[in-house]
C-alpha cells in the first residue's frame, strides 16, 4: 500500500490524500497505489500541498498504517504532549 502525504500550505499540518482531497487524518488516507506519481506531480503543481510524498503504508484494523516510525509520528501528533495527538489510536512502536 502506498500513501501520498505532505504538509498543508496554510497549516503546515501534516495532511494525507484521501482519493478526492486531503486530510489531518491517516485513517482518511486512500491507496495510491500505481497513480502515486502522477498524484505527486498534480497536487504539487497546484500548489494545494507542500513537501508532498509517497510512503510505504499496511492496512490495519484501525485504517492505514504508516509503515516507517518517522511516519506513524507524523500521523498521530506531536509526541511532546500526548493530549494534543490528532490521531491517538495510532499505536507508535508495532506491538
Amino acid at each position: 500500500m502506498k500513501l501520498l502525504t505532505g504538509n498543508d500550505l496554510a497549516s503546515g499540518d501534516v495532511i494525507w490524500w484521501t482519493g478526492s482531497g486531503w486530510s489531518r487524518h491517516v485513517g482518511d488516507a486512500a491507496d495510491v497505489g500505481d497513480d502515486g506519481d502522477a498524484l505527486l506531480a498534480a497536487e504539487s503543481e497546484a500548489l494545494r500541498v507542500n513537501a508532498a510524498y509517497i510512503i510505504d503504508a499496511e492496512q490495519s484494523p484501525s485504517g492505514p498504517l504508516p509503515s516507517h516510525i518517522k511516519e506513524r509520528i507524523r500521523a498521530s501528533g506531536p509526541t511532546v504532549r500526548a493530549d494534543l495527538a490528532i490521531n491517538t489510536e495510532i499505536p507508535i512502536v508495532r506491538a
